[in-house]
């Protein structure tokens, strides 16, 4: 099947889509950003996942976003915690990281490039997600297009560019079927935009949107919450 570059974060959507990556008969590139989130338990998770499946390369890559970027995640405002489903379908959050899927996906472009090839996952849902710009199908058509005009293996018609995303259309509980189908360890995954040591606060939209997810996939959550 050859090469594909996974962006992994730690978090479930991303361990899923990993899973599907190596279902695929891919050779995994996974490559995880640290760019001053205030949740780093992520990496750590992120190293776990690689580990678990077995993947060719994890590159962990310092990238400081809090010098650009204002978001609740890198520490700028407080996390909102205790909103109910309406007011998170509702609108931009705070969460928001100004341009964060762009950059991550022009990142995980170069790796892809240097390593020979056209095929990137990333785990973005545009269902059960946050309100997040950069996570719906019209922004990753459009990537994918400005990346085939901005490659050299684009240009030259070296191989297909295409982004993967195997968990656009799915529901959170979607999402954790079929993580679970694919052997996901949960246990090593985090979602929590605001742990309290290694326990999730249960109170922010991620942790909500989690455990909404395995209440409607019809499986216990193994992360511990506070």
């Amino acid at each position: 099947m050859g090469r594909a570059v996974v962006l992994l974060s730690g978090g479930a959507d991303s361990a899923t889509c990993l899973g599907a990556a190596v279902r695929d008969g891919y050779e995994i590139y996974a490559l995880t950003i640290d760019y001053g989130q205030s949740h780093k338990i992520e990496i750590e998770m992120a190293k776990k996942q690689a580990e678990h499946f077995r993947v060719k390369e994890h590159l962990v890559l310092d990238i400081d976003l809090r010098r650009l970027a204002k978001s609740a995640l890198t520490g700028s405002m407080e996390v909102p915690k205790g909103r109910g489903d309406n007011e998170i379908d509702s609108g931009i959050p705070s969460t928001y990281v100004p341009a964060r899927n762009t950059i991550f996906l022009s990142l995980a472009l170069g790796w892809a490039e240097t390593v020979g090839t056209g095929d990137i996952f990333i785990g973005v849902n545009a269902v059960d997600y946050s309100g997040y710009p950069d996570c719906r199908p019209d922004f990753i058509e459009s990537f994918e297009n400005t990346a085939r005009l901005a490659t050299k293996m684009g240009v030259e018609h070296e191989r297909e560019l295409e982004i993967h995303t195997p968990l656009i259309h799915l529901s959170k509980g979607e999402i954790f079927k079929l993580g679970s189908g694919l052997g996901v360890d949960f246990s090593k995954t985090h979602s929590c935009y605001s742990p309290v040591g290694a326990k999730a606060c249960g109170e922010c939209d991620s942790c909500r949107l989690r455990l909404k997810g395995f209440a409607d996939a019809g499986l216990k959550d193994p992360l511990e919450y506070k």
